[in-house]
């Protein structure tokens, strides 16, 4: 009879954030006849905890508010506690704010075997870059959701490559599914030509590019729109920046929101402009979902985009070029029709909940093997 391993995955909150749905779908995943999952988080998130506590994985807050607060000793304490008490034998963090609080303590308080993620640039997380290059030389592995960031450790952070493991982010299939028969957003005319993103409204996404682009194609159709479905402090200038470019009227700004699958089954073209990108979920759910995609030639997108058979790519903050490559895609329905398929049908094969926890849990047997 195989050993079951009791392990505890760990992020900030449970909220939509890529990594946090990351960790949910492992946690739903992994084959419980191997793994007993727990997970824990700073913040509850009643519908997520309910998601979790239906699949019969325990969820246990650890509320930490600032890391120099007596409050952070106290949560320190009792995940210490938790840790031994439930005989955890492996913690892996999934966001920068968990693995900062958690690897002293795994490491210095508990036997546990101790894991952290790298699922984006740190370039993105200057704040927190100090405190994780020290993380990286107490922990017993780091897992990256894409190549890309494997070579983003080893070069520019000097991490010892026998330290990373890769694990391809998981989709839930269920969910980011083709449905033709499914109505458009009510904000959206159903008649209408859609390029769409959804993403957080922040800096790095690059999204001045795909505003200034749809302004030089918006034209080439009777009826063009443009979704932008995300939330973040950039909204305002955004706005400001769309009536610059005389396109204000024509884009729909839809707030964050859980649902997002109805939005990308709209779209006609999805596009993610972004400077810096790791793997993309939204791409990955764009594609699933039906959409041919557009992304900027960085990070990750490239093992998702295979150019001219699962997408196509542009140089990034090149706005003439985006402009080129949507007039080039709007123009071509054939196009359209067989870049949607393939991306389709390469999300479908690969990035299932049960591959991708399948391919997690192997690390962890690895890692748990190592240490017997």
């Amino acid at each position: 009879m195989k050993t079951k391993h009791s392990v505890l995955l760990m992020a900030r909150e449970l909220e939509a954030g890529g990594s946090e749905r990351q960790l949910i779908e492992t946690a739903l995943g992994l084959d419980q006849s191997r793994f007993e999952p727990y997970v824990a988080s700073f913040r509850a998130n009643a519908s997520r905890t309910e998601v979790l506590r239906a699949a019969k994985v325990t969820v246990v807050h650890f509320p930490v508010d600032s890391y120099r607060s007596p409050q952070a000793v106290v949560g320190a304490g009792r995940m210490a506690h938790f840790v031994r008490s439930k005989n955890i034998q492996l913690v892996h963090t999934f966001d920068a704010p968990t693995t900062i609080f958690a690897v002293p303590v795994v490491r210095y308080l508990t036997p546990a075997i101790m894991l952290s993620s790298q699922r984006g640039h740190r370039d993105l997380t200057p704040e927190f870059r100090r405190f994780l290059r020290w993380t990286d030389s107490h922990v017993d592995g780091i897992v990256v959701n894409c190549n890309y960031l494997k070579r983003h450790l080893t070069v520019d952070e000097n991490v010892p490559d026998r330290l990373i493991r890769v694990c391809y982010n998981a989709i839930d299939l269920d969910q980011f599914r083709p449905d033709a028969g499914s109505p458009r957003p009510a904000s959206l005319p159903a008649d209408a030509f859609v390029i769409g993103v959804v993403c957080m409204l922040r800096a790095e996404k690059g999204l001045t590019t795909l505003i200034d682009a749809f302004a030089k194609v918006r034209r080439l159709r009777t009826l063009m729109k443009l979704a932008i479905v995300g939330s973040g402090l950039q909204l305002e200038s955004l706005q400001a920046h769309a009536r610059e470019r005389g396109v204000y009227e024509d884009v729909v700004w839809q707030p964050a929101t859980q649902n997002v699958a109805p939005w990308l089954r709209s779209f006609d073209i999805f596009v993610l402009p972004s400077l810096n990108e790791a793997l993309s979920n939204s791409i990955m759910e764009a594609m699933a979902c039906g959409c041919p995609v557009i992304a900027s030639n960085v990070g990750g997108n490239p093992e998702l985009i295979e150019p001219g058979t699962r997408g196509l790519l542009f140089e990034s903050q090149n706005a003439d070029a985006l402009a080129a490559t949507l007039a080039a895609l709007a123009n071509d329905e054939p196009l359209r029709l067989r870049l949607a398929e393939a991306g389709q049908r390469f999300i479908h094969e690969g990035f299932s909940r049960h591959s991708s926890a399948a391919r997690m849990g192997d690390i962890y047997e690895s890692f748990l093997a190592s240490r017997r």
